[in-house]
């Protein structure tokens, strides 16, 4: 449920655990995939916004370039 997207303390909720810990470090296995997923969500985020603020007619503003999981 972890990788599916579900809030992580719905999760806990939903396992009965009294600790997040338990949640996050047992039942959460994640690996560069994940990573590397989450880094292109965030590009496109970024792309999205550049385009709603150019859309607008804002000036583009300055950004540091995300980090590639390589």
């Amino acid at each position: 449920m972890a990788r599916a997207g579900m809030n992580p303390k719905t999760l806990q909720y939903l396992m009965g655990h009294s600790d997040i810990g338990v949640t996050m470090n047992t039942y959460t296995h994640l690996g560069l995939e994940d990573a590397q997923n989450e880094m292109a969500r965030l590009e496109e985020l970024n792309k999205a916004k550049e385009e709603v603020a150019k859309a607008a007619g804002e000036k583009r503003p300055v950004t540091q370039r995300n980090f590639r999981a390589v």
